[in-house]
């Protein structure tokens, strides 16, 4: 939070860089704020020196560089930020363009806006910038383990083994990644949050003994890492109140990783250690035990957990997995709920008689087998009614599929056809799929609906 000092600064700034109109972006680094803007002449460059405050500015081609010095650098953009987004919010309700669907999305956003949805989503968006190489990786990981079952002795070729470290890339680093990014959704430093996950991977871990017993290197895979990562900016926010901003570059990242470190390794690696064991050996037990059954459970709830907001939760339990056991085998479950969508969505093709329906569903089919369910959730089954339930009953269908040959998938992010590629037993999900398919498509039709006018 800024201090008054450092709020009139940001004031006076925002006002002679010509406010939202002029400014189309404004980040930071350690000692500069950092904006591109639309205009930018001598007069516009003097009247930002002659704030007080301001050490100097740099016209670098299309950025120019406003030089506050460290520690008052971040309270200034992250006002300077603010007053963007306020103006834009308050230009963009005065013009006054679709009103009726603007109070909509806010009564749902509104409407989803629990403390329990909200934590969710923050979770989740930590992984989200991962999905690109998850999907890349899982893709050449899938891929070339069904190469090999085909021809195992091409295992030592030299081409494989470089394919298996690009398949296996996102996976080594994947703690240093989530650091990264853990920090910047936490609002503080990203290297940081990085350095916190590099002492909680470091292979000279195993050299330090402490109470008799050795530490162990990656205990606790990601959850360790997000649980420090959030100590570590909650400590380097409060240290950047305290810590004079003359000393503020140097004293506030090493008291936290002296600080943080400390306390990763003696509390949170253990406790991130506990979590992680138990959530892998609860996953891995519900399917191993319950088979069939516990994937038609999953299988079937999961439209409903998406509609509710709550299926962000398994974002980082499906990353925890793949770091533990190299695949998930909770994704291809949850998949077929998609699978079943795809089935009643095709019930409904072959039912109705609205021209205006088939050319919904026809449209929409494509991207749902590719995974993509939404437009035929809120264009076909959902707005329908017993469409989604048969969808529903399509996916527990499936999902049993799944859990009955513990079918595991090495990525996430994708669903539908294309994660295939990325499964260990890549016909049983091709074979879990179709069922998903046929018994949505069939509980779509015994159910029926109504079917709407033209």
């Amino acid at each position: 939070m800024a201090d008054a000092e450092q709020a009139r600064i940001a004031q006076e700034l925002y006002e002679r860089l010509g406010r939202a109109d002029n400014i189309l972006q404004a980040t930071n680094c350690m000692t500069r704020l950092r904006v591109r803007l639309v205009r930018k002449d001598a007069a516009l460059v003097a009247a930002v020196k002659g704030v007080k405050g301001v050490i100097g500015a740099l016209d670098v081609g299309d950025e120019f560089q406003i030089v506050l010095g460290p520690g008052r650098v971040q309270a200034v953009a992250d006002e300077v930020r603010s007053f963007m987004a306020a103006d834009r919010a308050a230009a963009k309700k005065k013009s006054g363009a679709n009103v009726e669907v603007e109070a909509l999305r806010e009564a749902i956003k509104a409407k989803n806006a629990t403390p329990v949805k909200l934590f969710f989503r923050r979770i989740a968006s930590i992984f989200v910038p991962l999905i690109p190489g998850f999907i890349a990786c899982g893709l050449i990981t899938g891929i070339l383990g069904v190469y090999l079952k085909l021809a195992p002795e091409t295992a030592n070729a030299p081409l494989v083994k470089l394919l298996a470290v690009f398949g296996n890339a996102v996976f080594w680093g994947m703690n240093l990644f989530v650091g990264w990014s853990a920090a910047q959704v936490f609002g503080g430093t990203p290297i940081l949050g990085g350095v916190l996950a590099a002492v909680i991977s470091h292979p000279g871990l195993a050299n330090v003994t402490l109470s008799d017993a050795p530490l162990l290197p990656g205990r606790g895979g990601v959850i360790s890492v997000v649980l420090a990562a959030g100590m570590g900016v909650w400590l380097e926010k409060r240290l950047h109140r305290v810590v004079p901003e003359i000393f503020d570059l140097f004293l506030t990242p090493l008291l936290t990783v002296l600080l943080a470190g400390a306390a990763t390794v003696l509390v949170v690696q253990p406790l991130g250690g506990v979590l992680s064991d138990w959530i892998g050996r609860t996953a891995t037990a519900a399917v191993g035990s319950g088979g069939a059954v516990t994937g038609f459970v999953l299988g079937g709830l999961w439209l409903p957990m998406v509609m509710l907001g709550i299926h962000q939760a398994m974002t980082p339990i499906h990353v925890d997995l793949i770091a533990r056991y190299g695949v998930t085998v909770l994704l291809p479950i949850l998949a077929m709920a998609g699978a079943g969508q795809v089935g009643a969505s095709m019930a409904v093709y072959v039912r109705t008689k609205s021209r205006r329906l088939k050319k919904t569903v026809a449209s929409a089919l494509p991207v749902g087998l590719m995974g993509v369910g939404e437009p035929l959730i809120y264009g076909v089954t959902l707005p329908l009614g017993k469409p989604f339930v048969g969808a529903c009953i399509g996916g527990a269908a499936g999902g049993a599929v799944q859990a009955h040959f513990a079918v595991g998938a090495a990525t996430l992010g994708i669903s539908g056809l294309p994660l295939a590629g990325a499964t260990d037993h890549v016909l049983m999900y091709l074979l879990g799929v179709v069922i998903a398919y046929a018994v949505g498509f069939a509980a779509t039709w015994a159910l029926g609906f109504d079917d709407p006018e033209e």
